[in-house]
């Protein structure tokens, strides 16, 4: 079995050196920053990996990016970043919106570890659906839905037409079924061939997986989503200033 262990990726680098600059006032508000093919040869690394690092700035809030003119800096985030809800934002995410793709609709039977949250009893049949996020041409989450035949049933989860809206409010207009709460687990792991595939990483670069199970107000599980992260695009450190 290939081993888990690996360097912290390359764009951290990039990441760390540029919310430096920015913080002592290298790269004021404002200004722009050096080109991507600069921070290249700068840095020693790949294109990829100064995209991923100015995406990274970018989620964050230091920069912005504009097509075709470069990256400009808009300073130190005023507020921390909030925590992530991954399993809850894949739900509200409409697969129309731009960078989603749709690959996959189709009545599977559920695979044990989807069938043990869901509940079920032996390998009962779900609807799956899988979509594709990139963000700037770049594979950034395989998102994989299960819903139980009964759930679906009435609804358009099973139809291979990308849905105009989220999960969530798809199945609160169609049914009037509410999503209450969502339990998330994360773990790291090697990708399935297909996750890579998707993905368009090497079947050796670790993942993250979030497996989230959406529940009603009586605990009830309704459906489970995975959301299966590139280790080498997503990373669940971070770097912060302490007064005294």
């Amino acid at each position: 079995m290939p081993s888990l262990d690996f360097e912290p990726p390359k764009y951290a680098r990039v990441v760390l050196e540029l919310r430096r600059r920015i913080e002592e006032g290298q790269y004021p508000p404002g200004s722009m920053l050096p080109s991507e093919s600069q921070l290249v040869r700068e840095f020693a690394v790949g294109r990829t990996t100064v995209v991923r690092a100015l995406q990274m700035l970018q989620q964050e809030g230091w920069i912005v990016r504009e097509h075709g003119r470069g990256s400009f800096v808009k300073g130190r985030p005023a507020l921390a970043r909030e925590v992530t809800r991954p399993g809850l934002a894949v739900l509200d995410q409409a697969e129309t919106r731009d960078g989603v793709t749709l690959v996959g609709v189709e009545t599977v039977l559920a695979p044990e570890h989807v069938a043990a949250v869901l509940e079920l009893n032996g390998r009962a049949s779900v609807v799956m659906r899988r979509w594709v996020t990139e963000r700037d041409g770049i594979p950034s989450e395989l998102v994989t839905c299960w819903a139980p035949a009964e759930l679906a049933y009435g609804t358009d989860l099973g139809r291979s037409d990308p849905l105009p809206v989220g999960v969530r409010a798809h199945l609160r207009t169609v049914k009037g079924v509410r999503i209450d709460h969502v339990a998330e687990r994360l773990t790291a792991r090697l990708p399935e061939d297909d996750e890579a595939e998707l993905l368009k990483i090497a079947a050796g670069d670790p993942v993250l997986s979030i497996l989230a199970t959406a529940h009603d107000a009586a605990d009830a599980v309704l459906l489970a989503v995975e959301v299966v992260m590139p280790g080498t695009l997503h990373e669940l450190e971070d770097v912060y200033s302490i007064t005294d």
